[in-house]
């Protein structure tokens, strides 16, 4: 399969001002991402995941390293993101929060408002297209979320932890969703998840990540057929693996730090 996205040597410095502290949030990453699969990052809380997803998505800067993403056709950017904090317009409508980003870009009134029509359809709004963020519930404002980041037709949709504020039932619906919204659209998905049973549920390999400074310290496949469920065998193993995983990593944190 082609690769998509290329990440090499990847390293990320926080320098604190106020104690002139430096702090080593990503040591050295390389990567290469396929085209159209699901790939998820988890690992202990600050091994630098989300750091990693906003160099991608270019809202940080890498210290050391490359990024090879690309560009599409027209000159856009190839990615879109989709945050925990679903970050819409509260003085825009539904249809009015997709179309921003092409209306930025000028592309014509009925094309991006088709185009918009179709998104609700995806993300199943259909009915919700003149509401406001307020008028709906945190599953749906993600939803719209979600299509507001495919309205710029981005070739890779990174996810930074897009589900971790919603209650466990809407979280479940919206797994199923974004597994058959990626598969509709033959899109890359890159996602950020501390829900390890999160990541057997979604992704085609998962990115396990040492404590701080990050490092890959395993690339988990995942060949099981999808729908997949967490009760299934082969499903519980894997995720008793991931966990053996990253307890390994927050006891070898926790050592250094001398904690233990």
């Amino acid at each position: 399969m082609a690769i998509i996205l290329r990440i090499k040597d990847i390293g990320k410095v926080w320098h604190i001002e106020r104690t002139k502290e430096q702090v080593v949030a990503l040591g050295g990453i390389s990567l290469d991402v396929e085209q159209g699969e699901f790939l998820v990052f988890v690992g202990p809380s600050g091994c630098g995941k989300s750091t990693l997803l906003q160099i991608i998505a270019g809202l940080e800067k890498p210290g050391s390293g490359t990024i090879d993403v690309g560009t599409s056709a027209d000159g856009q950017k190839q990615t879109g993101m989709v945050f925990q904090e679903f970050a819409l317009f509260p003085w825009r409508t539904v249809l009015e929060n997709i179309v921003f980003g092409p209306e930025v870009r000028s592309v014509p009134r009925a094309q991006r408002e088709a185009n918009a029509q179709k998104l609700i359809e995806l993300v199943h709004l259909r009915g919700f297209e003149h509401r406001y963020p307020h008028e709906l519930s945190g599953g749906m404002r993600q939803r719209v979320a979600l299509a507001r980041a495919l309205a710029n037709d981005p070739a890779i949709l990174l996810f930074d932890e897009p589900l971790a504020s919603l209650d466990a039932q809407t979280r479940k619906v919206l797994q199923a969703e974004l597994v058959r919204i990626w598969q509709e659209t033959k899109r890359t998905f890159i996602y950020v998840t501390h829900g390890l049973d999160e990541a057997v549920l979604l992704g085609d390999r998962v990115v396990l990540f040492t404590a701080r400074p990050g490092r890959i310290k395993e690339i988990v496949p995942v060949r099981l057929p999808r729908p997949r469920s967490i009760t299934g065998r082969a499903e519980a193993e894997l995720l008793e693996y991931l966990s053996e995983q990253i307890r390994e990593e927050v006891d070898r944190s926790l050592k250094a730090e001398g904690l233990t």
